[in-house]
Order: C-alpha cells, then structure tokens, then sequence
C-alpha cells in the first residue's frame, strides 16, 4: 500500500514567500482593483467596522474599505508590497495599518474584527485548513469572512494548470484554486459558518496582444517569473507556447489584442 506523501508546509512557504517577493505584484493587483471594489461592497460594510484585509499585497482591498470609513488593518508577508500600500495609504491620506505576518497564524485575539477579506490571497497559504481556521477565529460572531479565489475553471485556473504541466507543484499540496469553488469552502470552513452566498464572476485581462501579455507577467507576476526560470531556457520555448494557447482558448478578441474574461468565485460567509 503507498503511503501519502506529506508535504513540508514551512519549506513550500519559504518558496512562495520568494514567489511572491519576484517581480512586482503591486503592477499586477493594480490591473485588477474592481475585484477587491465589488468585493467590498458585496461585505457591505459599515464604518467605522474593523476589518482585517489578509495577504494584502499592495492594499486593494484595505485601501477600498478605509475609502469606506472602516477601520482597517492589511496583513501580507512580502515586506515591499506592504511598502507600496502605504505609499499608496498615503496618497490619498487614508489611515490604514499595514502589518507583516501569515495567514496561517494572525496575530490578532479572537474575534477581533467585524470583517475580514482576502482576495487572491488566503488561497495561497500551503496549510488550507489552518488558515481557514485563523479567518474564522479572528472574525466576531454574526461577522463577515469574505473571500475572492480563481476558480479551476477560469483563466487563471488553467494558467496555474499549464505551468504545473511544466513545473509540477510539490506532492501532497492541495491546489490553491479548490478555494474557488463552492464545495471545498464548504468544507474548510464547516461548522463556522451560520450562512453564506457565492458569486461567480468575470475579470478581463486587456493587453495590446497576447505577446504583450505574456512579457508583462514574465517581468512582474511572481508565479509566471518562477516557472520560466524553473524550466530554464530548454523548456521556455515549450511553456511560452503552451500559454500563448491557453490566450488563445480564451481570447475574444480578434483584432490581435488580448481580451480574456477570467472566472473567479466570490464568497461572503457568514461567522456563526
């Protein structure tokens, strides 16, 4: 009988702390701030209610709900993107604490928010239930978890699919695209929970062309960055032309622009 291959959780952070420290998220989150926006909304927030943004990046989403009048603390643990969200506080004279630390251990009491988000974040964590557990256990009873994952069916589902073809992630590790999906949120968050509501929706990446997609992502986006120097110049070729299919499946466009809807799964639940 084979025996399951355990994953080491705290090695696999290490690597995607370096992951996301590649390039600059900060020029991919900006692309796509309507997500945090919508997401914001959908929590209807109330100031002045704490909110805890987790994996914060470079503050979309902290930085949409102090437009709203919440007190907001933004938690990430790539010490430059938290750099660029206080730039960003700043700027436009918001009061936003940004914070360094790990969704799989918050260092926050129990209960301490009315509200927590993470949108293309949480998801990330290697250990799934533990941080599940954290979002749940920070937010006040009656309060709102709400959360915004790429589905394993959209664009960026399959992204992650194609660079695996190439790149295989480590054995044991739970694809962090399940949180885009119903059933296993369901699952992680169990008994926590006292109602919920799920919203698929649709980003869409616009770019001059494919090509000038794929250049932008291989500059900044950490995961893309990562796999083309994992495969090494033997295997560029191959995985550049693997994505530029992947554009193609999904690319409306056809006057040689890219325009390609992505399905992510929006979540608010509610804290039992």
């Amino acid at each position: 009988m084979a025996v399951e291959e355990v994953p080491d959780l705290a090695a696999i952070k290490r690597r995607q702390q370096a992951t996301w420290s590649a390039g600059d998220y900060h020029k991919i989150g900006t692309q796509i701030l309507i997500v945090s926006e919508l997401l914001i909304e959908a929590l209807d927030v109330r100031s002045p209610e704490r909110l805890l943004d987790v994996a914060t990046g470079s503050g979309n989403a902290a930085l949409a709900a102090a437009r709203r009048g919440c007190t907001v603390v933004g938690l990430d643990y790539v010490p430059a993107l938290l750099g660029r969200a206080r730039r960003r506080a700043d700027a436009e004279g918001l009061e936003v604490e940004f914070i360094e630390g790990d969704a799989e251990g918050l260092p926050f009491p129990d209960a301490s928010f009315d509200v927590v988000s993470s949108v293309f974040g949480a998801m990330f964590a290697p250990d799934q239930g533990q941080t599940a557990r954290e979002l749940a256990r920070v937010c006040r009873p009656g309060g709102r978890i709400g959360l915004v994952a790429h589905t394993p069916e959209g664009f960026i589902g399959q992204l992650f699919k194609t660079n695996a073809k190439h790149v295989p992630p480590p054995a044991g590790l739970r694809s962090p695209v399940l949180w885009g999906t119903e059933d296993r949120l369901r699952e992680l968050f169990g008994d926590t929970l006292a109602g919920a509501t799920f919203e698929r929706r649709f980003y869409t990446f616009r770019y001059r062309s494919p090509a000038a997609y794929l250049d932008y992502w291989r500059r900044w986006y950490g995961p893309t960055i990562k796999a083309f120097e994992a495969v090494g110049d033997a295997g560029r070729a191959a995985l550049e032309a693997d994505l530029l299919d992947l554009i193609a499946r999904f690319n409306r466009a056809d006057d040689g622009t890219m325009v390609v809807p992505s399905e992510y799964l929006e979540a608010v639940l509610i804290r039992r």
